[in-house]
């Protein structure tokens, strides 16, 4: 019965992600392409500092997750921040 259960829910999900990888064939649609929606208000200009913020790491010391901020580095290296939007999304 449970093997029943877990094939039934093996199929379903299957079918919802084929579904879902479906690309529409046929005639473009005839809309206009959307707009990307307006960049965040902000205060900072070019040349401007960055302000302070801190991130978790993955590194684990003495059980707590380090955290690294971004005022620990300044004067002691450059800092390169990439800023990747859809990682880990799916899109």
């Amino acid at each position: 019965m449970t093997r029943k259960v877990l094939v039934l829910i093996f199929l379903i999900a299957a079918t919802a992600a084929v579904a879902a990888a479906q690309v529409p064939t046929g005639s473009a649609p005839s809309t206009k392409p959307a707009t990307p929606p307006p960049a965040p208000h902000t205060n900072l200009k070019v040349g401007d500092a960055a302000p302070d913020f801190n991130l978790p790491s993955t590194i684990v010391q003495d059980g707590k997750r380090m955290r690294y901020k971004l005022s620990d580095f300044k004067g002691k290296k450059n800092v390169v921040l990439a800023i990747y939007v859809f990682a880990f999304t799916g899109g």
